[in-house]
């Protein structure tokens, strides 16, 4: 599925998942408690089939009904409904250990495959950021109580400036999900720490 500006696919869904379930893994956290962060990153994006514009929550209720449709206890499916409704900079906020893991993992995949328009001549500001980005990566360093996404922007492509144009709401949000787990968010852009 691609909607606006990025791919919201399965590669990207994919990382999500894994990338939400890696955080509270290394973190310590309950097997249970990492598959169901790993089933809401998988399904976080579910409501762009409604509409780019409020998609969280119109995926909140269609991820809800889903997983009430196939069994699983209302607990657990309102804890998935909660972070998908939560993953949007617009609206949400991290409110639960599954959410904050969601909202890493989903603002901390910028990268050239997201990029769905391949006429660079073309580019909005959104193309140009996230084709910039050659080399991404969340790790989580569970000892020193960080998550650190690491990249490497093409500067001849684009300013670093740039990113923090259309990434600085998504970063903060990061970072606030992070305190939430008790953690330290770190970003570091071409082998700069800048937070």
């Amino acid at each position: 599925m691609d909607c606006g500006y990025t791919e919201h696919s399965h590669r990207h869904i994919s990382i999500v998942s894994h990338r939400a379930g890696d955080i509270l893994e290394k973190l310590g956290y309950p097997e249970r408690t990492v598959e169901l962060a790993k089933i809401a990153g998988y399904m976080h994006d579910i409501g762009n089939c409604v509409n780019r514009k409020d998609h969280a929550h119109s995926g909140a209720i269609l991820a809800y009904n889903i997983l009430k449709d196939m069994g699983m206890p209302v607990e657990e499916r309102t804890e998935i409904m909660m972070a998908i409704g939560n993953h949007d900079e617009e609206t949400g906020m991290a409110i639960s250990e599954i959410s904050a893991a969601l909202i890493i993992a989903d603002k901390s995949d910028v990268h050239r495959d997201r990029v769905t328009n391949k006429n660079l001549s073309t580019f909005d500001i959104h193309d140009r950021v996230n084709y910039a980005v050659t080399d991404a990566k969340l790790e989580v360093k569970s000892e020193e109580r960080k998550v650190v996404l690491d990249l490497t922007i093409d500067t001849e492509l684009c300013p670093v400036l740039n990113y923090f144009e259309i990434f600085m709401n998504r970063t903060m949000m990061s970072k606030y999900a992070a305190k939430y787990l008790k953690i330290w968010f770190e970003l570091v852009i071409n082998k700069n720490r800048l937070l």
